[in-house]
């Protein structure tokens, strides 16, 4: 389900990206770090006594260097108009200042929740951040987000005030399918494909689709739910401030996904951003078919096909498991096999292996292969089990977790996937320090 979401405003230079990092830091920290994945920051989930949120840091949004007073102003305005909650940062040494009244008479005009959060407060009876009860927004909280100083009781505060997740509307056995992708790749032609009817706004024009919308439908006895998302712009090429917030929606409906449909323009490529947009999707442990879209546009011969794809698996080194589908929404070419792939991926992200059969594996692998070591240790796998779904989750129970190296855990993981399959899901290990038993 789709969590709350709260983000940081405020001017420039006050701490909005240290205290974001102060929030999420650990769950950053427990992330497995997979290379070949570009990770953005701007958007992260945090959790606090049971609350789970998404926070959005919008002093990453790279805004241009000399930023002017509206662009602040329509930064916490479309702040307000995205988020459940916002978190209002000023500067409590610089005391307030033009900027952070206007970013305050914005804020002062919204009916969500508005924490102030007065920060780089090292010495509480030393700083007067009470200047701040001015700018008309309640009692300034006073933190330190770099040395981690009352930000427990920001915390407390801001959970009090976010709402309750959302009753899921859809029936138990729904699939949700997310249409994630850059501007004009298709995604709207593709939805409307899929759904034989015009539903969706097609234009040629970037950025048409703003909102992510809901389509529920039935195929074959099933049900599922299309989620159409608004396309993930390069920041460069971003002309509107709200299209930067359209990220915001996009990642939302891949947090409420059982599978994402990644859609790529045939006629361009892999971009930089579709690696951001779909290795999120993979941190999310999403099922994902990459979906080549406009392949009737393509000249072609017969190594087309396998010369692409050699690329696509460069470019996204990462998602190897992936199945690879080319197709053109315009004319329905391979159009049936998108929701049979939609389908076989999910299906696989469910699946469970018996305990027995996975350590039988996991001796035979260890076997063949040996875990790595250091100079005075042997890496030992005691025991495996199956832990979870979607994505298929491992528990690996060892003697010093910290001599898995990645090579081997990918090892693993492949040995797993030839006699499991997984198609079209990322696997996940997680490491439990165990003593040997006499």
């Amino acid at each position: 389900m789709a969590k709350p979401v709260v983000a940081i405003v405020g001017r420039p230079n006050v701490g909005k990206s240290t205290l974001f990092n102060r929030i999420v830091g650990a769950r950053i920290a427990i992330v497995e770090d997979m290379p070949g994945v570009t990770r953005d920051r701007l958007y992260q989930d945090a959790e606090w006594r049971g609350q789970e949120f998404t926070l959005v840091d919008t002093g990453g949004l790279d805004f241009a260097e000399d930023v002017i007073t509206s662009q602040i102003r329509k930064q916490a305005e479309l702040a307000i108009k995205e988020a459940d909650a916002v978190l209002f940062v000023v500067d409590a040494r610089e005391g307030v200042t033009a900027l952070d009244e206007e970013v305050a008479r914005s804020l002062r005009k919204t009916d969500k929740p508005v924490l102030l959060v007065a920060n780089k407060v090292e010495q509480f009876d030393k700083i007067p951040y009470y200047e701040f009860y001015q700018l008309g927004l309640g009692e300034p909280i006073p933190v330190s987000a770099a040395e981690g100083l009352n930000t427990g009781d920001l915390l407390d505060e801001l959970v009090a005030l976010l709402p309750p997740q959302e009753e899921d509307p859809y029936p138990p056995d729904t699939v949700r399918i997310a249409v994630i992708g850059r501007p004009n790749v298709g995604k709207s032609s593709l939805v409307n494909a899929i759904l034989g009817e015009e539903r969706v706004i097609v234009s040629n024009i970037p950025g048409t689709t703003r909102d992510a919308i809901d389509t529920p439908f039935e195929r074959n006895g099933k049900n599922y739910v299309i989620i159409d998302t608004a396309g993930m712009r390069r920041r460069n090429r971003i002309d509107l401030p709200a299209e930067r917030y359209s990220v915001v929606r996009a990642l939302r409906a891949i947090d409420r996904c059982d599978v994402v449909l990644m859609v790529i323009d045939a006629t361009e490529g892999v971009a930089e951003q579709d690696k951001k947009i779909v290795g999120y999707a993979h941190e999310k442990g999403k099922a994902i078919v990459l979906t080549v879209n406009k392949w009737d546009l393509i000249e072609k011969d017969d190594k087309t096909m396998n010369k692409f794809d050699k690329k696509i698996r460069e470019e996204l080194s990462f998602l190897d498991y992936a199945p690879t589908l080319y197709i053109s929404a315009l004319t329905k070419q391979r159009l049936p096999k998108v929701l049979e792939t939609v389908d076989y991926a999910v299906d696989e992200a469910s699946k469970r292996v018996a305990t027995a059969d996975l350590n039988n594996l996991i001796r035979e692998a260890t076997q063949t292969t040996p875990p790595p070591g250091d100079k005075h240790k042997k890496l030992k796998i005691f025991y495996a089990t199956q832990g979870g779904v979607k994505p298929p989750t491992f528990i690996l129970f060892v003697n010093e977790p910290e001599l898995m190296h990645f090579s081997y855990r990918r090892y693993l993981e492949n040995k797993i996937r030839e006699a499991y399959g997984f198609t079209g899901t990322p696997i996940r290990f997680f490491l439990r320090k165990r003593e040997a038993q006499n």
